[in-house]
């Protein structure tokens, strides 16, 4: 099976309350920064055959991150290093938004299309020459998962950082879910999603983990294989692993409430509560 980590760029600043797309220059702010850290460390010790990223700056800045803080003992053999340096795949980066690329999303609420984006997204095409259909979104970032897998072998395991949208199209298609039904998965900011493809299907392991322990995705010891749950279909660590707290950070509606925005489009603003402070050994 070859294993893949998809993990969501941290926040911005505007997480949750600007569609941002493909707008260039936006990175991660100080509660970004920190989440990419705290990821990270979890996955130091978790040998990487490559490291893939969107174009965008709050993908790379998050991938950098994971990057930076290898040490050389978790690098496979034979890879080259590869697992040090972040690869930019621009079929991970953001849906192309169109023309509701940098605007608000309470304004973008109210478009009759925003009514579409909810029932039938398999059916929307963004507005504008640049815009494009959620399905081509999705065709073209399963279908370099699986580019991805093949180039990189059954044994590898390898960590994509890219965008809300873009993993849950990745997650619905690992799930044989329809695409109409892909706002029933939430991807926070800086979670961890974990998918083993082989021969015969699929197997989501993780979903919007965004902490805990991360032993289990070390690999076997030489001459023993994966245990048999991480190849039956009935495997229970196909479910998630995480609760999750939704729209915390959209904007508020009249009556003071936050109205369900974020988890629509564009990824959703997300929580992130930081890991406590190391106490005394």
């Amino acid at each position: 099976m070859t294993t893949v980590l998809l993990v969501r760029h941290g926040l911005t600043a505007v997480t949750g309350t600007i569609l941002l797309g493909w707008t260039p220059g936006v990175g991660l702010d100080e509660r970004g920064a920190a989440q990419a850290s705290a990821l990270a460390t979890r996955l130091a010790g978790i040998p990487l055959t490559a490291i893939v990223s969107s174009p965008l700056d709050r993908c790379q800045q998050t991938a950098d991150a994971i990057a930076q803080r290898r040490p050389a003992a978790v690098i496979e053999e034979g890879s080259g290093g590869a697992c040090q340096d972040v690869v930019v795949d621009e079929r991970f980066g953001e849906v192309r938004y169109g023309d509701w690329t940098g605007q608000q999303l309470a304004v973008l609420a109210k478009d009759p299309l925003w009514a579409v984006v909810q029932s039938h997204p398999s059916a929307v095409v963004f507005p504008g020459p640049e815009g494009e259909a959620l399905r081509d979104t999705q065709a073209r970032s399963v279908a370099a998962v699986r580019a991805w897998n093949e180039r990189l072998g059954p044994k590898a395991t390898w960590l994509l950082c890219s965008h809300g949208d873009v993993i849950r199209t990745i997650v619905a298609d690992a799930l044989g879910m329809h695409l109409d039904l892909y706002h029933r998965i939430t991807i926070e900011p800086c979670s961890l999603t974990v998918i083993h493809y082989g021969e015969r299907l699929p197997l989501v392991r993780r979903l919007n983990d965004v902490g805990g322990d991360v032993t289990d995705l070390l690999p076997p010891p030489p001459g023993t294989a994966r245990p048999a749950s991480a190849d039956s279909a009935t495997s229970e660590s196909a479910t998630s692993e995480s609760a999750t707290s939704e729209n915390a950070a959209s904007p508020t509606g009249a009556d003071g409430h936050p109205p369900d925005l974020g988890g629509l489009i564009g990824g959703g603003a997300g929580t992130w509560t930081p890991p406590p402070a190391a106490g005394p050994a």
